[in-house]
């Protein structure tokens, strides 16, 4: 089951209670902020998962994957890979 359009697996993720955060594939803006432009580009492009995406992963996918602070270390992006299967 797809959690998120860029790999986060929603049910592991900290903020989810405490926010009562549906996961980006059910709400219209993300809790902390306006946007997220990994949600933005791939909803665009009409894909479920940037996974779906000819350009995956795009620099921006792996940018954020490799964040030092927010990042997990390629996790998202192999999530991608294996809802893509």
């Amino acid at each position: 089951m797809v959690e998120s359009r860029c790999g986060i697996l929603c049910s592991e993720c900290e903020y989810r209670e405490p926010v009562n955060c549906k996961g980006c594939v059910s709400i219209q803006n993300p809790f902390w902020g306006e946007a997220c432009p990994l949600k933005s580009c791939c909803e665009a492009k009409g894909h479920e998962h940037c996974g779906q995406c000819e350009d995956f992963p795009c620099d921006m996918l792996t940018q954020f994957s490799y964040d030092k602070e927010q990042g997990d270390n390629g996790k998202r992006i192999e999530q991608c890979r294996q809802w893509g299967k």
